[in-house]
């Protein structure tokens, strides 16, 4: 069986790739570059070019017919540049997923697994959300996220498709056998700058303390990007048992069940590292909320999944993958 992986050459998708690899599901990836790092293509089909390409999409489909499933996290993805590019975001993310279903469609392939995201909730005050909890994106990445879910529904109501939605927050971690992690030298996520806070020898500013959380720290949910990967293959193996043409489309989160907050993140991450974190409490920034987590009994129920690794895995992998990377990844 093979399965294209849009986005392959990204964090999340290089990562859900090993895991087809060692699952004996054959991942084609078609990714193209703009975030992705060709590092994480080496050895593994590729083609190199955008989803929106009519042609290249058909010829893929040409050479490999045995595609049964796709997998589409290409995207942008960084919040504080959606709201410098919304125009550049909703083309890349909308317009783009718009004409690649099309694509998709037009070969015969309607099964659709989306990486879709767990900022399209209400997120307000540190409560946890589930399938059902309301929706109120707060940003343009996060619209753009949720237009696509709705654009997907839509498209599978009409019979031309069928998608499985998952719904996630933040990945930390790398693949366990350091093939792929994060491309990102600064990224802009808590755990990225906690660590780099923690290589300069500065202290970590814990953004906002009065929220209704269990310590007044912004709530996140953390899931090992690995175990995000265990999850799309669950996917890919019981998407026929889940979506039928009846009921085409579902969305499920993915994530622990509890959450971290800002301060259990910094706690968790002075367990791993031999000289603590400082830390300096501020005032939120602009635009900030308490945040949410997910519920995911809907994940174990269906899915059969539940997360295996623990924060202090997911923070030990992030620090474990940055010599990898620094030496694999030539800029």
């Amino acid at each position: 069986m093979s399965v294209l992986i849009a986005g392959g050459a990204g964090y999340i998708g290089s990562t859900v790739v090993s895991a087809c690899l060692d699952e004996g599901i054959t991942p084609v990836i078609v990714d193209s570059l703009v975030r992705g790092r060709r590092e994480f293509t080496d050895g593994r089909v590729f083609y190199e070019g955008d989803i929106s390409d009519g042609t290249l999409i058909d010829r893929i489909f040409a050479e490999h017919p045995d595609i049964t499933a796709v997998v589409h996290c290409a995207a942008l993805i960084l919040v504080p540049e959606s709201v410098e590019d919304p125009l550049g975001y909703y083309k890349a993310n909308v317009a783009k997923s718009l004409d690649f279903v099309s694509h998709l469609s037009r070969n015969g392939c309607d099964r659709l697994i989306f990486s879709s995201s767990g900022s399209i909730y209400r997120a307000e005050d540190g409560s946890p959300v589930d399938e059902d909890s309301p929706l109120a994106p707060q940003s343009p990445y996060a619209r753009t996220k949720a237009h696509c879910e709705e654009m997907f529904a839509d498209i599978a109501a009409a019979g031309q498709m069928r998608v499985l939605s998952l719904r996630y927050f933040n990945p930390i971690g790398a693949d366990p056998k350091m093939r792929t992690g994060l491309q990102l030298k600064r990224p802009s996520h808590a755990l990225g700058k906690m660590i780099l806070a923690h290589r300069e020898g500065t202290p970590f500013p814990v953004t906002g303390t009065n929220y209704p959380t269990r310590d007044g720290s912004g709530i996140r949910d953390y899931v090992h990007v690995w175990d995000l990967a265990a999850a799309h293959i669950a996917a890919i193996n019981k998407f026929d048992s889940l979506l039928t043409k009846s009921a085409p489309s579902l969305a499920i989160n993915l994530g622990t069940g509890s959450g971290t907050t800002v301060r259990e993140l910094c706690a968790a991450f002075n367990k791993v590292v031999d000289t603590p974190l400082a830390t300096i409490d501020t005032e939120p920034r602009p635009g900030d909320v308490a945040g949410v987590y997910t519920r995911s009994d809907r994940a174990q129920r269906l899915l059969g999944w539940t997360p295996q690794y623990s924060l202090e895995e997911g923070i030990r992998a992030s620090l474990d993958w940055i010599p990898v990377r620094d030496a694999m990844l030539e800029d």
